[in-house]
């Protein structure tokens, strides 16, 4: 029995590191020599990649009038930063395979995750931060410790599934209860092992509470409200069968009025089932 999110990781060969194609990619990104075709013909070498990469290029998301046939054209239209996000995407999809559909839904969790990086993008974008990729990354892992503890822990992790069902209570405050720790602090230990910037790693860490962010809380509380956002909406779920309550500080610390998370609602629902669709169509390539 793992009594820390440590111990719940410990050993874990399969998962202690991202798969090379995004090392790849993320060095080859950082590397002011490495121009984009470089770049291109790296993901080149990732069908998977590659092909959810042309996806999304030539969906309604982009809307270009021609069809975009090449994984060069398709790299120097989304851009380095949002290459580096869809790497990320397609690389824990990779990892995380095989979880008993009694536990989750991975495709609902997969439209949850991406559908919260997307609203988070798009609060960025309204707060005028910099690299909104970030946000997007930053979104799409926010729920994976639960995914960990659903490998490692099946039977603990069904038995918080069970209790926050019955007592009609937050599974993540039905997981503190049965591991001693909830799936936040399981991945933040994942993301400090994969060397993801600290920005991601403390949103991830107090994504259900922004204000205990010391370092990003105006990150964390983007990722946080865009959370809530995406639970109210119904788009995807990672295993939460009740909506996490806004954190009223987090939300006044963003500086935004109601009317932008209208429009927020808004775009997202245009953008939902595009991206989406073009994101996590064809899982098992």
């Amino acid at each position: 029995m793992a009594n820390s999110p440590h111990d719940l990781l410990k050993g874990y060969v399969e998962i202690s590191s991202l798969p090379m194609i995004y090392t790849q990619i993320n060095e080859a990104i950082n590397n002011p020599r490495k121009s984009l075709a470089d770049i291109a013909r790296i993901v080149s070498e990732d069908s998977g990649l590659s092909a959810r990469l042309l996806r999304i290029v030539n969906s309604a998301f982009y809307n270009f009038p021609t069809h975009i046939e090449t994984v060069s054209r398709a790299v120097a239209i989304v851009g380095i930063q949002e290459l580096r996000a869809l790497a990320i995407l397609t690389s824990v999809m990779q990892l995380f395979k095989g979880i008993p559909s009694h536990l989750v839904n991975m495709e609902s969790f997969w439209r949850h995750s991406v559908a919260c990086g997307l609203s988070a993008k798009l609060l960025a974008t309204y707060r005028r931060e910099t690299n909104v990729e970030l946000f997007f990354t930053a979104g799409i892992l926010h729920d994976l410790g639960r995914l960990i503890m659903f490998q490692k822990e099946p039977e603990r992790a069904l038995e918080a599934i069970m209790r926050a069902r019955e007592e009609n209570k937050l599974l993540y405050i039905a997981e503190r209860e049965v591991f001693g720790y909830d799936h936040a602090a399981v991945g933040r230990v994942l993301v400090q092992s994969w060397k993801l910037p600290p920005r991601v790693e403390e949103v991830v860490a107090f994504h259900h509470s922004p204000v205990s962010a010391s370092r990003f809380p105006v990150e964390t509380s983007i990722v946080h409200v865009a959370d809530v956002v995406t639970h109210v909406m119904r788009l995807g779920n990672s295993g939460e069968s009740c909506v996490p309550p806004l954190d009223r500080k987090g939300w006044d610390s963003l500086g935004l009025s109601l009317n932008v998370l209208t429009l927020i609602v808004e775009q997202v629902e245009r953008q939902y089932n595009d991206s989406i669709n073009s994101m996590i169509a064809g899982e098992n390539e």
